[in-house]
Formats: C-alpha cells, sequence, structure tokens
C-alpha cells in the first residue's frame, strides 16, 4: 500500500501535456515519412497520474494512439450513448467502459451532480482499473471537474488545482466548475486513496 507523500506542482503534471503534444507530433512527423499509420493523441491528451490519463471524446483516428496506453478501463463522463465505432474498439481491446453522464451545458443552467463526480472518483482510485483514460467532449469542464476533486484527495492547494483546471478550460473557464471543486467533500473517499497517490512509482 502507498502511503501519501507531499505532492508535487501543478507545473510537473502541466509538463505531461506539453510533453505528450510534443512527442506525438514527432511520432506523428516520423510515420509520415516512414509511410506508417499515423499515431495521433485525442483532443486535450494529458497525462494525470501514473496510469490515469484525460482527454476529449476520442474518434478512430485517435484508436492507433489508445492502443499504445494499454488501457484497461475508460471513464466517459458524457451522457450520450457510447459511439458503435468506439464500443467495438473497447469490445476487442478488452476494454472495460464506466459512464457517468453528467450533462455539458453551459452555466448558469449547469447542476454538477456531487453523487456521480463521487461515483467516479471511486473508480478512477481503484487501482484495478488502471491504466485508465478520462473522457467527456473535449476533456475540459467535466473531466476538469473529476481531475480537481482528485487533487484534492491528494492534497494539492487550491489555486494549483485552479491552475490546472484553467489550463485545460483556458477562455472557457467556468467560475461554477471552481466554486464546486472548492466546496467538494472528499471525507467520504479518504480510506479509498490510500493506495492511490501521485507520488506511486512505475
Amino acid at each position: 500500500m502507498v502511503t501519501a507523500a507531499e505532492p508535487r506542482p501543478s507545473s510537473y503534471y502541466s509538463s505531461y501535456k506539453v510533453d505528450g503534444e510534443a512527442a506525438a507530433t514527432a511520432v506523428a512527423e516520423a510515420a509520415r515519412e516512414g509511410g506508417e499509420e499515423l499515431v495521433v493523441p485525442p483532443l486535450n491528451f494529458a497525462m494525470v497520474d501514473h496510469g490515469v490519463f484525460r482527454s476529449g471524446f476520442p474518434d478512430t483516428a485517435n484508436f492507433s494512439f489508445l492502443e499504445t496506453l494499454q488501457l484497461r478501463s475508460i471513464l466517459c463522463l458524457c451522457p450520450e450513448p457510447y459511439p458503435e465505432a468506439n464500443t467495438e474498439f473497447l469490445r476487442s481491446h478488452g476494454i472495460k467502459l464506466f459512464q457517468f453522464g453528467i450533462d455539458g451545458r453551459k452555466e448558469p443552467f449547469v447542476n454538477i451532480p456531487e453523487d456521480t463526480i463521487r461515483e467516479a472518483l471511486k473508480v478512477v482510485l481503484d487501482v484495478r482499473n488502471h491504466p485508465l483514460l478520462i473522457h467527456c467532449k473535449r476533456g475540459k469542464h467535466r473531466t476538469g471537474c473529476v481531475v480537481g476533486c482528485l487533487r484534492k484527495l491528494q492534497r494539492w492547494c487550491l489555486s494549483s488545482i485552479f491552475d490546472e483546471y484553467q489550463r485545460f478550460a483556458a477562455a472557457k473557464t467556468r467560475v461554477s466548475d471552481q466554486r464546486f471543486m472548492e466546496l467538494f467533500d472528499i471525507s467520504s473517499l479518504k480510506h479509498l486513496s490510500s493506495s492511490f497517490s501521485c507520488s506511486k512509482s512505475s
């Protein structure tokens, strides 16, 4: 069992996004030169922690990239039925789908269901589901809320949580999302986080 440790700064995890994009570009260029199939990550793809990734909704162009992650599970936060092509990809690769539908409408009409976020976090915290990809439509708001609440369990300060959220949401940052993360009660999940820590080594 892994014990909690001092959380790494948010810049540590933002480097995954930057480095991941650079690596993806290099892979794509090499593939073009070699006449190989392009390996393209989904929109807003980044590593959250060891064995946990985040992104926008993957499409068929991203399947080759997803294969490289050797995923065991996908956590989808969209309420719409999962596309047939994606479902077939999951089935053929033995990937389990967890779907927690959250309405993605813009504020002030959005109502973030705390119980749904809590259930989604239970999936993320269960290392038996790793490697795992968390995604919504664009990998910004719904995914950002789940990751932000995970960071609270990892004892990140609010300013670092908001900084990470804003890097993905950019100009579409929602005050309601940040308020939700600030008020989210992690007490009922603390016993689950003992086996999942930002200090885990591979």
